[in-house]
């Protein structure tokens, strides 16, 4: 899951990216193959609902080619503040045990009065207690800045008030 965790982190931060400039992400769905390279595919259909849908079904589904693989579109969550937009993040390593996690990246859009910010991500369906998450988590950020570009924009933008 550790190598997942990392895909994640890597394609987190290029929807970090994407939004920076105000647009809505397309979805996309990033994945890892045995020789360790990452691959990509944005799902662009009429309807965003759509895409996403598709990506949940691709996780659902897997590839044999894929050790992993992550979901990664645009919406919201609702924090103290009320409803805020944030990357939605679904992971899935295959193997023979099937492992996921689910997060979610919360942002402030570039539109807002007071610009772009890249909040505190929030872990869902992820067991805190897990002797394992302290590892994953720290791959999700290793990952995040294995993506130079988008790091910067990332870090260039980070507000952990949220």
């Amino acid at each position: 899951m550790i190598e997942t965790a990392r895909l994640a982190g890597f394609f987190a931060a290029h929807g970090v990216w994407c939004v920076s400039e105000g647009e809505t992400l397309i979805p996309l769905l990033g994945y890892l193959h045995p020789d360790g390279e990452y691959g990509m595919d944005r799902l662009m259909f009429d309807d965003y609902a759509e895409g996403a849908r598709a990506g949940q079904d691709a996780l659902a589904d897997g590839d044999p080619s894929w050790l992993g693989a992550v979901l990664v579109a645009d919406g919201y969550i609702h924090l103290d503040q009320g409803k805020t937009d944030a990357l939605l993040i679904e992971a899935v390593h295959y193997g023979p045990q099937r492992q996921s996690m689910r997060l979610a990246l919360p942002y402030r859009p570039a539109q807002d009065s007071r610009g772009f910010a890249v909040h505190k991500p929030k872990f869902m369906d992820v067991d805190c207690d897990d002797p394992e998450f302290d590892a994953m988590a720290e791959a999700f950020f290793v990952g995040a800045a294995s993506h130079t570009e988008a790091h910067a924009v990332w870090d260039a933008h980070l507000d952990e008030t949220v």
